[in-house]
This record gives C-alpha cells, sequence and structure tokens, in this order.
C-alpha cells in the first residue's frame, strides 16, 4: 500500500461512523414509521444498511481499502503475512482504534440527529448461545465473501457483494447479523432498535473472533494462496500517494 497511513485511518474512522449512523438511524425511523411490525422495521434496517454499505464501499474503499471491521482487518493482516501484502501490524493497530472510535461516534451522531441523548446506553440484552451461534455464521461468510472475490479479481463488485450479504445475513441469522466487533461496540452506545446492552457485547465479539478464526481456516483449505491477494481487500487500493510519489 502506497497511500499514507493517516489518510488510510480518516476513511476508516469516517467510513465506519457513517455505516453505524446509518444502522442506527435507519433503526430509528424504522421504529417511528412502523411502530407495530417487527419484521417491517427489520426489512426497512436492512434495506437501508445494504445500500449505504454499498456507497461507502464505494466512497473509501480507494483510500483505505473500506473495510470498517475489526475482523476484516486482521484477516487481511494475517493472510497477508506470508506473501508480504495486506496491513501491517501498525497499520493494524491504526484501524482497529480508527474504525471502534468511529462507530461510538456513529452512534452519538444517530443519536443527536433524531433528537435524543447523545450517549445513551443500550437496554437491549442480547446474551444468548443460538445468538452467537449466529454471529459466528455471519462473521465467517463475511469473511469468505471478501477474500474470495479479491483471490478471484473481482474485488471492483464488493460493494455490491458486501451490502447484499449484509442486507441478506440480517434475515437468515438469529443475531440480525452484526458481523463487526467496532460496530458492536458502537452499538451499545444507543438504547434503540439497532442497540445492544454493553454487558451483552463481550460474547457477541468472541463469536465474531470464532467467526474469523473459521473463516481463515475455510479460506486456507479452499484458497491457500488467498493472501497474495490482501492488498486487494475490500476494494484494491493501487492508487500512489502523490507525497510518495516521485513522479508526482
Amino acid at each position: 500500500m502506497t497511500i499514507a497511513l493517516r489518510r488510510r485511518l480518516l476513511a476508516e474512522f469516517t467510513g465506519t461512523a457513517l455505516l453505524v449512523t446509518a444502522v442506527v438511524g435507519s433503526g430509528i425511523m424504522a421504529t417511528t414509521l412502523s411502530p407495530d411490525d417487527v419484521g417491517l422495521q427489520l426489512l426497512e434496517t436492512s434495506i437501508a444498511t445494504a445500500f449505504a454499505l454499498g456507497a461507502l464501499i464505494l466512497i473509501f474503499g480507494p483510500v483505505s481499502g473500506a473495510h470498517f471491521n475489526p475482523v476484516v482487518s486482521a484477516a487481511d493482516w494475517f493472510l497477508g503475512r506470508r506473501a508480504g501484502t495486506g496491513l501491517t501490524g501498525r497499520d493494524l493497530a491504526g484501524y482497529v482504534a480508527a474504525q471502534t472510535v468511529g462507530a461510538i461516534g456513529g452512534s452519538i451522531l444517530a443519536n443527536l440527529m433524531f433528537d435524543l441523548a447523545a450517549v445513551d446506553l443500550s437496554g437491549k440484552d442480547r446474551a444468548a448461545a443460538h445468538l452467537w451461534l449466529g454471529e459466528v455464521v455471519a462473521t465467517t461468510g463475511l469473511i469468505l465473501l471478501i477474500f474470495a472475490l479479491a483471490r478471484s479479481g473481482r474485488a471492483p463488485v464488493a460493494p455490491a457483494a458486501v451490502g447484499a450479504y449484509i442486507g441478506a445475513a440480517y434475515w437468515f441469522t438469529s443475531s440480525t447479523s452484526f458481523a463487526n466487533p467496532a460496530v458492536t461496540i458502537g452499538r451499545a452506545f444507543t438504547d434503540t432498535f439497532a442497540g445492544i446492552a454493553p454487558a451483552s457485547v463481550p460474547g457477541f465479539v468472541i463469536a465474531q473472533l470464532i467467526g474469523l478464526a473459521v473463516g481463515i481456516g475455510l479460506l486456507a483449505a479452499l484458497y491457500p494462496d488467498a493472501g497474495k491477494a490482501a492488498d486487494q481487500v475490500v476494494v484494491p487500493t493501487g492508487e500512489r500517494d502523490p507525497a510518495l510519489d516521485p513522479r508526482a
């Protein structure tokens, strides 16, 4: 990667913040517009999230790869180590911090947009084994999708594919597919439709990390050379930073 780390971290912070704003904001709007129909609320939120995620990948992908997710960044670092591709350990630490702070900021922004308290910790308990299993499944599928696309040279379709997967996973997983430790932490800061109680966060994050491990294991079995394409996750980051390019 040749783009300055500060630019990539700004992209990860901003993109993750806007993603969580979309998740939380659409949840608030859905409960306002459809107060007596939980199924319709979920449909409205899943559609908004899928489209927002695809758009955000298009915006920020050329800068940072548009990971917006610590498990994606961790997989990128882990798989790319032997091939000399993907994130470095320093990059990984910066990405995770930027994503987590951005996710918290996204919840605060959504709360403020809908005239709620800036920080209102969620009371929605989501601590249950079947929900953790849902997170393992959702996270495993996300890792497989992203790296299979990169490995096969189809990373440019990631905005549509990843958005579609997350939108669908809202419905086929018991947990409604958080699949993202940073987003999980951020959603603890809003006591709305999309919230998760702080006490439920550790269980979700552990399940997501298990999903990461399962996903990496399946990638190693299915695509042993997946690490060579780590620089193409989620969107190719082939732009050269003018400050680092002597030809500029």
